[in-house]
């Protein structure tokens, strides 16, 4: 057991050292460190931007670079990043973490594409919801974000439309209908263990049968199912303001 911070060059320098003591070959790397904030982008800080950014996609990159001699010492190796449906559909609230997540997938296409001649196997897992510690905390974290607020963000967007929106995080269909994350565990084990991991995998009904979908129509018809989908007519005092002006 070792401490490792992927956002500390230290302690990747120092788990590289650690595994190349016990071996000169390194089958698999699997990049699973991720953390979320449900924010409107005028809520969100830049040190909330950088920090996610840090975990979800630097830290993701410093630790394939760093690996990257042990896993094409040998041919067939393989390098699984845990991405998320937010990297190919990006919804309200959700900036920061589908920025980081859309990083992450275009890196991992780089990744695979330069990696073809040593024959390292890149592949990709694309969850939606799941019943996982980070959904059941979105809530506080949305709540905690708005009552840290400035008065004038606070004047612009209203409580009301914050009640409703939180009302959306907690209870929206999607959230209520998160999928058993085995699923993520059994695409996981195939990408590793498999002669022929998936380029990309979609685990559950929603990333495969919802959001996958959604993401290949034209922009504007996606922009009014996600409009739907949230169902609150609710919004910001600030734009009340306006038509009143």
């Amino acid at each position: 057991v070792f401490r490792l911070d992927i956002t500390k060059q230290d302690d990747i320098d120092a788990a590289f050292e650690l595994v190349k003591e016990k071996t000169q070959v390194l089958h698999g790397l699997v990049n699973n460190a991720g953390i979320a904030v449900i924010s409107y982008i005028d809520w969100t800080s830049m040190e909330s931007y950088r920090q996610i950014m840090d975990v979800n996609f630097f830290g993701h990159v410093g630790m394939t670079k760093k690996f990257l001699p042990l896993l094409i010492a040998k041919r067939d190796s393989r390098v699984v990043n845990i991405c998320s449906a937010a990297g190919y559909i990006a919804t309200p609230a959700m900036s920061a973490y589908s920025a980081s997540k859309y990083a992450l997938e275009s890196f991992s296409d780089c990744l695979r594409r330069e990696m073809v001649p040593w024959g390292l196997r890149v592949s990709i897992i694309e969850p939606g919801f799941m019943r996982t510690p980070m959904l059941q905390d979105d809530g506080k974290s949305f709540s905690r974000i708005w009552d840290n607020l400035s008065r004038d963000a606070k004047d612009r967007w209203g409580e009301e439309f914050v009640k409703a929106k939180l009302n959306f995080v907690i209870n929206g269909s999607l959230v209520k209908k998160a999928e058993d994350p085995m699923k993520v565990v059994r695409a996981l084990q195939h990408a590793i263990m498999s002669s022929t991991p998936h380029i990309r995998y979609r685990p559950g009904i929603q990333s495969a049968y919802v959001s996958f979908p959604m993401s290949t129509l034209p922009a504007w018809l996606t922009d009014w199912i996600l409009r739907k989908l949230r169902g609150s007519n609710h919004i910001p005092v600030g734009i009340s303001k306006q038509h009143h002006d």
